[in-house]
This record gives structure tokens, C-alpha cells and sequence, in this order.
């Protein structure tokens, strides 16, 4: 199937033989449904935190900020052109009348053009004698083209989000002003942000524009660093009879594998406790004290059951009886809603230990969840695999079998989605990092039909990062309030109060 020159191109994308060999065998056979088995609710699964507990994990954070390394994770490389689709679409039509139902985004973007971050630059962008009244295609263009602002064709964490009465700022800015808020050890905020190669030199230049400033103000020192997505985690495209895609070159064609590849540049990261959240889910500064709240709080609930997960271990390690195997067996049930596998209470005192051990000594990942008011995107479940065992899981619609009604069911009874809100620990109780590699479940992938050059295409994403990628992890499921998620998909979100400077 392969030639000497696929090899060498393998070869160079850092992928083996075997790895392609694999790919395509998921093509073939596909992947397995998720078994759902109920939704996680409140108190079920999802724990809501009242105002005491709220505050109690508040400090608990706090007070151990200054002996944790502390790092946000900010997934950066989706570019904006997804945010103008709707005014690309107008530019492009010939025959475009902005009074036309099709384009009533388009006729809101232009009725509110003065109310955004970028304004002034566009303003500056357009040469002199452009009516903002009537030059619509004119305008886009300056917006959007190289010529102009290029924002069609920049990274989302360096458009203009939000206009402060002395400047505007990006996401970019905006997670460094969250990073001081919340990611603060000793005066010291690392952020780390997953971008693509192109847009390396841009986001440098940009952070390095505004680092001493934020630093100055708030009396902090930033260590910032960027990480790309690596080439190792692309994936083959096949054909619709699963040969390998061959471009004009004859070249075969290999794609992004997803987000789900990024667990290889969180597996990279030294830090007892790693935030999570996407470069466009940011708001202003008057608007950020809930999340400040809720990231603090979450975190202080990861401490607290990281901390309770090494006493089980040093205890079932050291002093080994039927009360501790009862404690970490009870830890397991009803902290994190794992049942065990069939036979564990078939095994002896010893293999039950083992057996648990490897149940306890995982990572941890506490998961902000917010009530579902119609997004999009995955939800808490309950999951049970091919043992019997049953845990919490992140799961997608895509993973799930809509065809069985049993099914529909259970996501319909669903109160809560993933606004992907996540912290992290992921050290054992020796200090050691783990390896995040072997905790993934590659059997949750996604196949999606594509087209290249006018031809159909399978394309294989990889299990998603807080999907299948972290599906052995040990998990807590946290409320927190829908003010905390104010992702950004299309321009006209920019006009939502949520994205407003009070």
C-alpha cells in the first residue's frame, strides 16, 4: 500500500508505519459507541457548591498557591475565520444586498460598528472617503484582507475583543489578566498557549508588546511560552473505500488530528495544577469575578481530593487491612462515581489493594459544568465500559448512538454540558509526572467525510482532549454559573453585554 516515498514521509511527520497502519484500520472498522448509562446531574454525579463549601475551597486554594506550580493552558490555534463566515460569504456574492433575510447578520454587524473593539483600527485601515453608510464590501475588506486589519486570516487571540476607556484588549491579554487573578504562585503567573506555526511570530510580537505593562500594574512577572501543535499527532485522510488520499502531487494527505492532540503538549508541562480553558471564552474586567470565583473554588476541590487520593495510597501501600481497602473502595463510589469492575469482590485483600491502587493512582481533572440553556458540545455522563466499571465522562453527541432510544432518552434527561472548564493535577503521589499517554481511550475517535479539491475524504480526529484523551482519568463534575462561559464563535457574539465593559 505504501511506497518508499510515503515511508519518508511518515518518516518526517514523526509517524510510524504501524501508527498509519492503525489509522486507516479505524476507518475500516470504525468506532464503537460510548455506553452511556444516565446523565450526571446535581447531586448525582455533578456536585453544587453552596456558599460555605464555596468559600472552604476558596482558601483552601489560596493557602496553597505559594507551594503549587501553577500553569494556564490556553488552546490558541483556531483562527478567526470561522468568526466572519457570515461577512466573507457577503463579500464574496456578487449579487449581495444587505437587505436581504440571508444577510441580516451582516445588515447588525454594519448597524453596530461603532460598538466594537476594533473600530478605530479599522477606521485607520480604510483610506479616507470610505462611507461606513454604504461601503460594506469595501470595509470588509480592510477588516478582513492582508491589505488591511487581516483578521480573516489571524488566530482569535489577537483580534480586539473588548474596549476599555484607555485601550482595547485581545483574549490573548485577557487570559494574562485572568492568570493574575487566579494562576498567581509567588508572584509568578505561567501561561502556556497551544497556537499554529504560522501565528507563532505574531502572538510573540503581541505578547511582548503588552507583558511589561500587565507586569508593571499588577507587580507580577509573566512566563509565557508557546507550544505548536505537533505534527507526530496528524492523521491520514482515506478515500470513501479507505485507501490512503493522494493529493495532485501524489503525495498522501495527512490532517490535523483535533484538539485531542494536544494531551502531547499537556504532557509536556511541569506543574502540579494546570488550568484549562479556550483563547474566545473571556470576558472584561468588571465581568470576571465569577470566574475568578469558580476557578479558585474548583481548584481548591482538586487539592482537596488530589490530597485525600495519596493518603488512600500511602495507606493501602504501608498499612494494608480491610478498613483501608473499605475507605478507598467508598472514596472510589461516592467521590468520583466509579463502581468497580464485576469480580473485584471476588479477588483476595492483596489483588483488591492492586486493584484499586491502579483505580487511585491516575490524574485528576475537575470539570466545571454548566446548565444547558441549548449549546452545543459535549455533557456529563455516566459511562460504563467493557468490565463492568462505570465512571464519569465528558461525552460528545458523536459519540453516542442516536438511533437507540434508549439513548435519546438519557441525553434528553441531561442538565448540564462542558463549556470546557477544567483544572488539573497531574502529578502522582511520589511528585512524579504521569505519563498522559497511557490514559487515553483510543477507541473513541471521530470519523467526519470531508472534500479536497473537489473529492470526497474521510478525515479521523483523535480522541478529544477532554473527551476520550482523559477518559481514565479520575474525574469531579462541579457546577459553575453560566456567566463563567462567554465563548466568542461569530462577530456578532462581540455585541453581547457578557463582552461589554461596564
Amino acid at each position: 500500500m505504501f511506497t518508499s516515498k510515503d515511508l519518508k514521509q511518515f518518516s518526517k511527520k514523526g509517524i510510524s508505519k504501524e501508527q498509519v497502519e492503525e489509522q486507516i484500520n479505524h476507518f475500516i472498522k470504525g468506532f464503537p459507541f460510548v455506553n452511556i448509562i444516565k446523565a450526571a446531574t446535581i447531586n448525582n454525579g455533578i456536585v453544587k457548591l453552596e456558599n460555605d463549601k464555596l468559600n472552604k475551597y476558596i482558601k483552601l486554594y489560596e493557602d496553597a498557591t505559594n507551594n503549587e506550580k501553577i500553569v494556564k493552558f490556553v488552546p490558541a490555534s483556531g483562527a478567526a475565520s470561522r468568526m466572519f463566515k457570515k461577512l466573507f460569504e457577503f463579500k464574496d456574492d456578487k449579487n449581495a444586498n444587505i437587505e436581504d433575510e440571508k444577510y441580516k447578520d451582516v445588515k447588525l454587524f454594519f448597524k453596530n460598528i461603532s460598538e466594537f473593539a476594533f473600530y478605530d483600527d479599522l477606521k485607520d485601515a480604510c483610506s479616507q472617503g470610505v462611507d461606513f453608510e454604504r461601503d460594506h464590501k469595501l470595509i470588509l475588506g480592510c477588516l478582513l484582507d492582508k491589505r488591511g486589519l487581516n483578521y480573516g486570516n489571524l488566530p482569535k487571540g489577537l483580534l480586539k475583543f473588548h474596549k476599555y476607556k484607555d485601550k482595547s484588549r485581545t483574549p490573548a491579554e485577557e487570559h494574562l489578566i485572568e492568570g493574575i487573578k487566579y494562576a498567581n504562585s509567588n508572584e509568578l503567573v505561567n501561561i502556556h498557549f497551544t497556537i499554529s506555526p504560522e501565528h507563532k511570530k505574531a502572538f510573540t510580537k503581541h505578547i511582548k508588546n503588552v507583558k511589561k505593562e500587565y507586569e508593571k500594574k499588577f507587580n507580577v512577572k509573566f512566563n509565557i511560552d508557546f507550544s505548536v501543535q505537533k505534527s507526530s499527532t496528524d492523521t491520514i485522510a482515506v478515500d470513501l473505500q479507505n485507501k490512503p488520499f493522494r493529493e495532485k502531487d501524489g503525495k498522501i494527505l495527512f490532517r490535523p488530528g483535533g484538539h485531542g492532540a494536544l494531551i502531547e503538549n499537556l504532557n509536556d508541562i511541569d506543574a502540579d495544577i494546570i488550568f484549562v480553558k479556550n483563547i474566545d471564552n473571556v470576558v472584561p474586567d468588571s465581568l470576571k469575578k465569577d470566574t475568578i470565583t469558580y476557578k479558585k473554588a474548583i481548584a481548591g476541590i482538586l487539592i482537596d481530593k488530589r490530597n485525600h487520593i495519596f493518603n488512600l495510597i500511602e495507606k493501602l501501600q504501608n498499612n494494608l487491612s480491610e478498613e483501608a481497602i473499605n475507605e478507598a473502595k467508598s472514596f472510589l463510589e461516592n467521590e468520583l462515581f466509579i463502581s468497580l469492575d464485576n469480580e473485584f469482590e471476588n479477588k483476595s485483600d492483596e489483588d483488591k489493594a492492586k486493584y484499586l491502587l491502579r483505580k487511585l493512582n491516575r490524574p485528576v481533572r475537575v470539570c466545571g459544568m454548566v446548565k444547558n440553556e441549548g449549546e452545543p458540545g459535549g455533557g456529563p455522563f455516566f459511562v460504563q465500559n467493557d468490565s463492568g466499571s462505570v465512571s464519569l465522562q465528558i461525552v460528545e453527541g458523536a459519540q453516542i448512538d442516536m438511533s437507540n432510544p434508549e439513548k435519546t432518552k438519557i441525553i434528553e434527561n441531561a442538565t448540564h454540558f462542558n463549556p470546557v472548564d477544567l483544572v488539573l493535577a497531574v502529578k502522582d503521589y511520589k511528585g512524579n509526572s504521569f505519563d498522559l499517554h497511557k490514559f487515553i481511550d483510543h477507541e473513541t475517535g471521530f470519523i467526519s467525510k470531508k472534500s479536497k479539491d473537489g473529492k470526497d475524504l474521510k478525515a479521523l480526529e483523535l480522541p478529544g482532549l477532554w473527551n476520550g484523551a482523559m477518559a481514565k482519568w479520575n474525574t469531579i463534575f462541579v457546577e459553575v454559573p453560566i456567566s463563567t462561559f462567554n465563548p466568542v464563535k461569530e462577530v456578532n457574539d462581540l455585541l453581547r453585554d457578557t463582552h461589554k465593559e461596564l
